[in-house]
């Protein structure tokens, strides 16, 4: 059992049932002894607690495998981890439990800073309980709760005692004094005293866990900082037993479709402490809801429809409800005998479809009431099935080659910390054991007076290291010296293979290291990883160590286990005192690979070391353009992993190509799209890359963009990206499921990528089955070829470059004139009353005439038959509008101030002369004017402005409006969007516990709610913290 010893303070753990014998949850005790078997009052497995309150009692540390309490300090037993600096309070030698960062290198935080939120709260921790424990992963803590410690701490006021054994230093039973400091005793402990000033005058200090005994108890505690419960060690309970929850990694998204997946008195169960229950939830148990939000502690936000509230459910109590996709790829479940339940009245089930099982195949087309039409792979029949008889095909979303040159590829990544407890086993009861461990602890006298009885004794091993390698660690520079003297041998190793120069490296000890090359210490002698000193020295900081071996000759091109060079690990620590080091050293080669095949600016690449890159490509500019073995180049690596500064570097500084191709025809541009990394795409844009470009499948980033759609999964910027978080935005009314994907792939049409087939015939528009969200992204593409053709045709205008356009929102404007598609001022007369044109235009609609793929024959039946499918080849035309004479004779003999001629259709928004609403305004055919709104022009016989019958009516991309059934539709699309929005206030407003009430009570720590449910709470429920004091708010 871990950290069983008298002395240790301690709060109550996992399994408490005492109520307030320790006077509260926060409030801390001192383990005054362990029981052990045959004990009357405390029996093996359970151990004695003074709390500071003064109450003492047993506790169970493993009785009946119960776990009362955690451990919250243990330096007053005297565990230190020597040589290691705290980062938040900069003292050296943490006492007491430490913490170190899982994300950063060599970041570490005593438990004080740890429970003050020093660092990022979102960085999982490894915890030690002492110097030679094994690491305990624990989850990052943002959203952990946290709690504030009371008891014995500076400021509290406190009187004697249960072990009080002082006479009357006190003044005195029931004197009072007030604790002025927590500190150690001599050099066996850490915090295991208090010093106290006694009402009478006197000052002294007193035990408070120093050998177990307890001198002292509160009259008035007072705070010492914050612990995070479920981050200590539990006492008692063996450290690969601790209970540690993984990082909050949660696999639903927003906007997945996902249901109740367990019984709902096991739901109840299972919402205790992650968003509660409430009998109205019962109604939607069976109901398919989307994933508003994902909350900090992992906790899945659900709104379904026609409901007001939001409800939080655990994620254990939720599965994905998968929907499918044109375009998608599926698998035709195996079982014969389901599949032919299944099929009852969703297209049936016939003999030949035993020829379907098990095989793959492509989602051609999605009925309304959701079966899908699959189309067979291997010999092109069509069957109509149940979505319950298909399977996704597990697509990997990166290939391997991606795979392997991407941050998220672990197969090549060692541990660094392969050396982290150098003094570990130094437990043994022999005269060898003794002298390393005093010499480990830098007692010159001790060694000295052993080495003059015994001098051979200077090379005596123990836990297979030497004094010398102990005492170079510790950075005990007169007795490395010493023993070098009495002829320690410098270059012995251990079974590790390291050295007393590694032993020194680790340490980070360069006055030693100098002592020790001095004497001909082998500067590039190698572990069993193949790391010289110098290796290990590129992860420390400050880089005295780096100077120190660069100074007697180190050399900086050694290759480790990995074939990383001391740079490349410079590199991936983001060392960059040790990167300006290592690059002003003139034996430096940068072309070396290591096994991977990354050089040095491969790996800055990969990492995102922009100070490492902008270092390399000073010294050696011709390995920009340098491939890996794949093809990668050191654009394609950092554009694939989405550091955008580095492709400034490279592309502006390094003069890159930017439109470099690997071995599969990929550039950096097609690789940032595959990933979703928004910045880099638009960076990319900017400096003038090839939207244009396809891969060796003929794919263009449109293309992508839907293949790699599980990849989109990243936050937009509205600093790095504000094109695309623009678009993006503007679609949150519109499409719930893969914004990023649609809002991507508007932003790529309005840039220049086209909308046409990969070479196996797949359209783009084909994968997308929402009508609306085709002619979204068709509108942007006919904006910019309209501000294409209006540049052009311009007189003297300046050249249009197609990648450089206007930021738009969800409607671009498409212009009526030359001056207002090159971007200048529109006139307050445009519109509908502007100057008359000659004729009237479709906006260019005959480009898109083979974009929208193939059409489906309207009298195929739903019903699965044997006959093979056939493409239908045939594409739509564009009506071509055309006025009846007759019409228009009298349309002029009417009035004798002829109607004007009709603008272009456009999406933008504009008036309607009917509700004087800004909306987007549909066309008339056939006199093609655009005046009205959906919801109004769907109830207009003639057109109000010529006169003339309207025949038809459609969208300016040409869609048709079928009656008033459509206007009713837009209508109720907007109602929804309005709604959507009120419930988003509502949450802004309403109590985050029952989401019913108003909030109206505030807590000091700036969180509030209703106050019915303010009345029991004494925690915050949002950040855990105590809640002093209610304010009602008016």
């Amino acid at each position: 059992p871990a950290m069983l010893a008298p002395g240790i303070r301690v709060a109550r753990g996992p399994d408490w049932i005492w109520h307030e014998q320790d006077d509260g949850e926060g409030h801390v005790g001192t383990l005054c002894e362990v029981g052990r078997s045959g004990s009357t009052h405390s029996p093996d497995k359970t151990v004695v607690v003074n709390w500071d309150s003064g109450h003492r009692t047993n506790y169970r540390v493993g009785y009946h495998k119960q776990y009362d309490l955690i451990v919250i300090d243990n330096a007053q037993i005297g565990v230190k981890h020597p040589n290691i600096i705290c980062d938040g309070c900069n003292k050296a030698g943490i006492a007491g439990i430490r913490f170190r960062c899982a994300e950063c290198a060599s970041y570490d935080l005593c438990a004080t800073c740890y429970g003050n939120d020093l660092h990022d709260l979102e960085h999982p921790f490894i915890r030690f309980q002492t110097a030679n424990s094994v690491g305990i992963r624990l989850p990052p803590r943002k959203g952990a709760a946290k709690i504030q410690l009371k008891g014995i701490f500076v400021g509290a006021r406190v009187t004697r005692g249960p072990d009080w054994e002082w006479n009357n230093q006190d003044g005195g039973p029931g004197k009072t004094g007030r604790v002025m400091e927590i500190r150690g005793w001599d050099n066996e402990s850490c915090r295991s005293v208090a010093s106290v000033a006694w009402a009478s005058g006197s000052t002294n200090v007193y035990r408070l866990g120093h050998k177990g005994n307890v001198d002292l108890r509160y009259v008035q505690p007072a705070v010492g900082g914050y612990y995070y419960k479920d981050h200590m060690p539990v006492l008692g309970q063996p450290e690969e037993q601790q209970p540690v929850s993984p990082p909050v990694r949660s696999h639903f998204y927003v906007g997945d479709r996902v249901q109740v997946a367990i019984a709902e008195d096991r739901l109840k169960m299972l919402q205790q402490g992650h968003g509660g229950w409430n009998p109205r939830m019962a109604e939607y148990l069976t109901k398919v809801g989307i994933v508003h939000r994902i909350t900090d502690k992992g906790d899945i936000r659900v709104q379904y429809e026609g409901c007001a509230n939001r409800w939080t459910f655990h994620p254990a109590a939720l599965v994905k409800i998968y929907s499918f996709n044109v375009g998608d790829m599926v698998t035709f479940i195996s079982d014969p005998a389901k599949m032919q339940h299944l099929q009852k009245g969703h297209g049936e089930w016939i003999e030949t479809m035993h020829n379907v099982l098990g095989k793959p195949g492509k989602v051609i087309k999605i009925y309304g009431d959701g079966d899908l039409r699959v189309q067979q792979l291997d010999d092109d029949m069509a069957w109509t099935v149940n979505p319950k008889c298909v399977k996704l095909a597990s697509s990997c979303h990166a290939a391997a080659t991606e795979r392997s040159n991407s941050m998220a590829d672990l197969s090549n990544q060692r541990n660094q910390e392969h050396h982290m407890a150098p003094l570990a086993g130094l437990t043994g009861g022999t005269a060898a054991d003794k002298l390393v461990r005093e010499a480990a602890q830098g007692n010159l006298d001790y060694v000295q007076s052993q080495l003059c009885m015994t001098p051979e004794a200077v090379n005596y091993v123990s836990g297979g290291k030497t004094c010398l390698q102990v005492a170079a660690h510790q950075g005990h520079v007169e007795l490395v010296k010493y023993l070098i003297l009495m002829g320690a041998n410098v270059n012995v190793v251990d079974k590790e293979g390291d050295s007393t120069l590694h032993y020194a490296a680790f340490g980070n000890q360069p006055e030693v290291m100098r002592v020790l090359l001095q004497h001909n210490a082998s500067i590039d002698e190698l572990n069993s990883s193949h790391c010289s000193a110098l290796h290990i020295s590129a992860h420390k900081k400050p880089p005295h160590c780096v100077k120190v071996l660069l100074e007697f000759g180190a050399n900086v091109n050694m290759q480790d286990a990995y074939g990383d060079t001391a740079l490349h690990d410079a590199i991936g620590k983001e060392n960059t005192e040790v990167v300006e080091l290592l690059c002003s050293c003139p034996t430096l080669d940068l072309t070396i690979r290591n096994h991977r095949g990354f050089n040095a600016l491969h790996h800055a690449s990969l990492k995102g070391n922009v100070h490492a890159a902008r270092h390399i490509i000073r010294l050696a500019r011709q390995l920009v353009n340098v491939r890996k073995d794949d093809g990668f180049a050191a654009l394609h690596l950092t554009a694939l992993n989405g550091h955008t500064r580095v492709i400034e570097v490279l592309v502006q500084e390094g003069q890159a190509d930017i439109n470099i191709r690997n071995n599969r025809s990929q550039t950096p541009f097609l690789l940032a799209v595959s990933q979703g990394h928004t910045a880099a795409i638009e960076k990319l844009v900017d400096l003038g890359a090839d939207v244009r470009a396809r891969d060796e499948d003929g794919d263009n980033a449109m293309h992508l963009c839907i293949i790699k759609k599980g990849n989109l999964v990243h936050d937009v910027s509205p600093t790095d990206a504000p094109k695309i978080h623009d678009i993006y935005q503007s679609l949150a009314g519109i499409v719930i499921e893969h914004r990023l994907m649609y809002a991507l792939l508007c932003f790529l049409a309005s840039e220049g990528c086209p909308l046409d087939v990969n070479r196996k015939g797949a359209r783009v528009l084909d994968w997308i089955g929402s009508p609306q969200i085709k002619e979204i992204i068709v509108e942007y593409e006919r904006t910019r070829l309209a501000r294409e053709a209006a540049a052009a045709a311009a007189p003297n205008g300046p050249a249009f470059h197609p990648r450089h356009s206007p930021n738009r929102a969800l409607s671009p404007a498409m212009g009526d004139s030359p001056a207002s598609a090159t971007g200048a001022p529109i006139p307050p007369n445009h519109g509908m009353f502007a100057k008359p044109m000659m004729k009237p235009c479709r906006g260019g609609a005959s480009h898109l005439s083979g974009m929208f793929g193939t059409t489906t024959n309207a009298a195929a039946t739903k019903h699965n038959s044997p006959r093979q499918f056939v493409q239908d080849k045939s594409v739509p035309q564009p009506p071509t509008p055309a006025a009846p004479a007759s019409a228009a004779g009298a349309a002029s003999s009417a009035s004798p101030t002829p109607p004007p001629p009709p603008l272009p259709p456009t999406d933008a928004p504009r008036e309607c002369i009917v509700c004087n609403e800004t909306l987007a305004l549909i066309v008339f055919e056939p006199c093609q004017h655009q005046i009205a709104c959906a919801e109004c022009g769907v109830r207009m016989k003639k057109c109000l402005t010529c006169g003339l019958h309207i025949e038809r009516r459609t969208t300016a991309a040409g869609c048709p409006l079928e009656g008033s059934k459509d206007g009713r539709l837009l209508s109720a699309d907007r109602l929804r969007y309005l709604e959507s929005k009120i419930m988003e206030i509502e949450e802004t407003h309403c109590c985050s516990i029952c989401m019913e009430r108003r909030r109206n009570v505030a807590f000091l720590c700036g969180h509030s709610s209703c106050s019915k449910c303010a009345e029991t709470l004494k925690i915050c429920h949002m950040c855990r913290k105590p809640i002093t004091k209610k304010i009602n708010l008016y």
